[in-house]
């Protein structure tokens, strides 16, 4: 019968610690220290020598931006004026042209009575001078004797707004006539026409 073999193993409670020989190297950690540690630090530039600095773009000094202000000040006031006088041209405009609405009509007319040495009675003769359309034409009424109407033929006004004028008449008589001759005015012109053999005669 064949022997039996039996293998038993140690249990590990009863194996002892191998003592750790001289000859096992163990490593050796160091331990790290705030001391021990090191900031790296960016290295600082050199300074750019002053020489080599690019200088900055000047600004205005207080002198110039006074006189830039000045300047627009002028400049301002002077548009100012020119665009008060072009309004206060045209409102004058306006005004004149209403008053003369208003006094004259549209046409422009103008009458008046005198007494210029063609009646036939004690009644004075009536004018009425007229602008048609910048046509300027007069009109006698003898006095008494209206049948008898005559038309006296003025200038052609020309330019923008010209049927807008008003004509009047004025009567003058030279020094010890009693025939006055008569006097057109308009646009600060006078045109006489003279008081010749009962009627009025335009020219020299």
């Amino acid at each position: 019968m064949p022997a039996t073999v039996t293998t038993q193993i140690t249990p590990k409670s009863v194996l002892r610690h191998r003592t750790i020989g001289s000859d096992t190297h163990t490593p050796n950690f160091s331990r790290a220290s705030r001391a021990s540690r090191t900031i790296q630090r960016p290295k600082q530039k050199d300074p750019i020598p002053c020489w080599k600095v690019a200088p900055a773009p000047a600004s205005l000094t207080f002198e110039k931006q006074k006189i830039a202000h000045w300047r627009l000040t002028i400049a301002g006031g002077m548009l100012i004026a020119f665009l008060s006088i072009l309004l206060g041209q045209l409102v004058l405009g306006w005004i004149g042209t209403i008053e003369d609405n208003l006094h004259y009509g549209y046409p422009r007319t103008f009458q008046t009575d005198a007494f210029v040495g063609h009646e036939k009675t004690g009644q004075p003769s009536h004018f009425v001078a007229m602008n048609l359309k910048g046509h300027i034409e007069i009109i006698e009424l003898p006095g008494g004797d209206s049948a008898h109407a005559r038309i006296f033929v003025g200038p052609q006004l020309y330019g923008p707004d010209a049927d807008l004028i008003p004509v009047t008449l004025q009567f003058v008589a030279p020094r010890g006539s009693h025939t006055p001759d008569m006097h057109l005015l308009f646009k600060n012109t006078t045109l006489v026409f003279y008081n010749r053999q009962g009627t009025f005669v335009a020219g020299p």
